[in-house]
Formats: structure tokens, sequence, C-alpha cells
């Protein structure tokens, strides 16, 4: 059975350092499980999730040309249900995208690229006049009073 991209295979881990774990494979070949590779979550010490000697089943990720082989351990996982799919999902409502959907109610309609424009630019030197005022009174710059 040859090593390809994408397969599944039972593997030993035979050797682990501060970047990862190499794996023996079947066929004597050798991998490397890269430590962000391991778990889903951050992984600060690899000893914390592996041992030497341990059964894993990893997934080839790549095979270069001199025949380093990349694995990955939480790819060879079964994925979990999308978020959409889980029963009582509901999606985060991003307070920007409603006060904008709420502008275009207003104006009973869709916006056109320049009317989009329009607001972006008003916006945003709405927002940068009001961030100069703020840390030029702060710093003691041209505006701030003295007294």
């Amino acid at each position: 059975m040859s090593i390809e991209v994408g397969s599944k295979l039972q593997g030993k881990v035979t050797g682990i350092t501060n970047f990862g774990a190499f794996v023996e494979l079947p066929e004597g070949s050798t991998g490397l499980v890269h430590i962000s590779e391991v778990a889903d979550n951050y992984v600060k010490d690899i000893n914390d999730h592996l041992k030497v000697g341990d059964q894993v089943e990893v997934k080839v990720i790549n095979v270069e040309k001199d025949g380093k082989i990349g694995l990955s351990i939480k790819k060879a996982k079964e994925q979990p249900q999308s978020r959409e799919g889980r029963e009582g999902y509901r999606p985060n409502r991003n307070r920007n995208h409603d006060r904008n959907r709420s502008h275009e109610r207003d104006r009973g309609g869709k916006e056109n690229f320049e009317q989009k424009m329009a607001r972006f630019l008003k916006d945003s030197e709405d927002r940068l006049s009001s961030l100069k005022r703020h840390t030029e009174s702060k710093r003691g710059g041209r505006g701030a009073r003295r007294g």
C-alpha cells in the first residue's frame, strides 16, 4: 500500500521533539506530525498529548519529493457535524450588519455602490475625527486646551 495524500493510516509514535512527533507508518516509513496538527486546540507541550509508543491514527497531508511525509492527527479524526446542522444552532448576529440593514430599510430598498461608498466615507471621517479629537486632547496636541 503506497502512502498517498489524504489517506488515513495507523502508526506508532517513535519520537517526540519540541516541534512535533515522528510516527512510524506501515512499510517502515516515518512521517512527522507537526505540533500544530496534534489537536484542535493550542498545544504548548506535545508531551501532554502524545507519548513514545502510542498508537495513533494519522492522515497524510503532504508527501515531498525528498520523501518527507507530513501527517495530521487532528485531520484524521472525523469532523463533527457543521454548526448549521446542529439542533438549536443560531448564527451570530453582527451588529454592524444589522445596522446596515436598517439603513437599507429606511431608504426603502437596496443601496447602489455610490450610496454605500458615500455612507462608508462619512462614517469613516466621523470616526477618524472623533479619534483625533480624543487622542490629541490626551497628548496635549494642537487642539488641546491649556489652563
